[in-house]
């Protein structure tokens, strides 16, 4: 075990699976040379050359079209998108090719793909290059989803993103690039579609996504010593999704938190909480379920704004304390 941050846990496992399968290679605007927007394959091109790390057009149509059509042929490609808001600009690629063909085909195609893209806010980009879109490729069958929020679990949930013959959307946040936690520095996997407890509680239950996840422990932190136990669910994987853990966990605690950062109208957090409220969970709740999320405006620019658009560590706390009011 070492403490690395996220982004180094990112590079370490697209590196050990690029020397393990040279089937695998990735592309992307500026990955080469240059290192990716956020400098997470710097260093790559120069043990793998450019015909492994592909730097492309700016055209991320034309990238996911590649990526769909070598995976087609065999290939194990990984395409990064810059910013998870130009996904949009390959949602074609995306939606109707990549998570329909396997079905389309009857089973005979594979399409071993993995979709890399930071996303979120915190860095003072803006409205076009700060938005948390994982609900809508979370919407489309055929497609799995995960959004790792430590460097642990983005090691481990990649290497199993690779080695899956279906296309898999991994979202990073851009605030958890510099997180660290402790990774070993051998190869592991993580099984798609598990959660994890990131805290162990018992008065309520927290289910956060991505960034929220930290926000979320340093939540349960003060609540501790408030006397208030909360317990931390971090799905990890959107599709699938461990309901099995989530249903549990409430069903001891009797209530229910859900975080996200996507906005809250039609966001993955009205997902979550209906796996509560139509589960045998449902019974066992001693209060509404709350959700915290995004506020329904193209996000700030100007930091203190931003912040106010995203749920904030004091806003898990509050909620949490009004809930055990209520009791």
């Amino acid at each position: 075990m070492r403490e690395i941050t996220y982004a180094e846990a990112v590079k370490e496992a697209l590196s050990e699976a690029m020397r393990e399968n040279e089937d695998v290679f990735m592309l992307g605007e500026d990955i080469g040379v240059y290192g990716g927007a956020f400098g997470v394959t710097r260093g790559m091109v120069e043990e793998f050359g450019e015909e492994r790390i592909r730097s492309t057009p700016i055209s991320e149509s034309a990238i996911a079209g590649a990526a769909v059509g070598s995976a087609m042929t065999g290939m194990r490609p990984i395409f990064e998108i810059q910013f998870s808001d130009f996904i949009l600009i390959a949602l074609d690629q995306i939606v109707n090719q990549a998570a329909k063909i396997r079905y389309m085909y009857g089973g005979k195609a594979r399409i071993p793909l993995v979709m890399r893209t930071p996303g979120g806010s915190g860095t003072g980009a803006a409205a076009q290059h700060s938005q948390s879109l994982e609900n809508l490729t979370a919407h489309i069958p055929g497609l799995k989803v995960i959004q790792p929020a430590t460097a642990y679990d983005a090691k481990g949930l990649l290497h199993a993103a690779i080695e899956d013959d279906n296309p898999v959307m991994f979202y990073e946040h851009k605030l958890c690039y510099r997180t660290t936690s402790d990774v070993p520095a051998e190869k592991y996997t993580i099984p798609i579609g598990v959660a994890d407890i990131k805290e162990v509680g018992t008065d309520i239950t927290v289910v956060a996504t991505g960034i929220m996840v930290h926000k979320a422990i340093e939540a349960a932190k003060i609540l501790k010593e408030k006397k208030i136990s909360i317990e931390v669910i971090d799905p990890r994987t959107l599709v699938p999704l461990d309901k099995k853990t989530i249903t549990r966990s409430v069903m001891k605690t009797g209530r229910a938190v859900v975080v996200t950062e996507s906005v809250k109208r039609s966001g993955f957090s009205a997902e979550l909480a209906s796996v509560i409220a139509e589960s045998e969970s449902f019974d066992f709740l001693d209060a509404p379920i709350v959700r915290l999320a995004g506020a329904e405006i193209p996000m700030p620019y100007h930091p203190e704004l931003e912040k106010k658009a995203v749920p904030q560590v004091e806003d898990i706390v509050e909620a949490c304390e009004k809930m055990m009011v209520k009791k």
